[in-house]
């Protein structure tokens, strides 16, 4: 792997195909936005089940979208058979999340054969307005499933 040229031509596909077959993502209703090469755009829409008791949206959940999303870009830059997994993320919560979804825009920072390091940033999204509510750090682990 070297820069932020996908080696995998079906990367986008692969991407979308990987995250929403997990339960944790189906569960939480993801959606993807949009898919480039080294940059994703989730989407969390608002249930009530996914918010505190004033109806901002949790800060688990809120962490779960980041990792996601940054989880995803990195993704986008592995070569075909290849997978990657979570080994560490911070997220600083910044505002409250609030509004009828969140959109977390997740991009690679550093790409690596063994380790990259993406990022994302969280928004509330009402009646169009978007408010930065939370920024994380991802680092995810890539694995080679054809040798694993």
């Amino acid at each position: 792997m070297s820069g932020q040229q996908a080696e995998n031509p079906e990367f986008a596909q692969l991407v979308q195909a990987v995250v929403l077959s997990m339960p944790a993502a189906r569960h939480l209703g993801f959606s993807f936005r949009r898919v480039e090469r080294g940059e994703v755009e989730l989407v969390q829409p608002y249930r009530t089940e996914l918010t505190e008791h004033n109806g901002n949206f949790q800060g688990g959940v809120i962490g779960s979208l980041a990792d996601f999303a940054g989880g995803s870009a990195a993704g986008t830059l592995l070569p075909a058979g290849w997978v990657n997994m979570t080994v560490d993320y911070t997220v600083k919560l910044l505002a409250p999340a609030r509004g009828e979804h969140l959109v977390a825009r997740g991009r690679v920072l550093k790409p690596g054969k063994a380790i990259t390091v993406a990022a994302a940033d969280v928004f509330g999204v009402h009646h169009g307005s978007e408010t930065l509510c939370a920024t994380a750090l991802v680092t995810m682990r890539n694995l080679d499933m054809r040798t694993a």
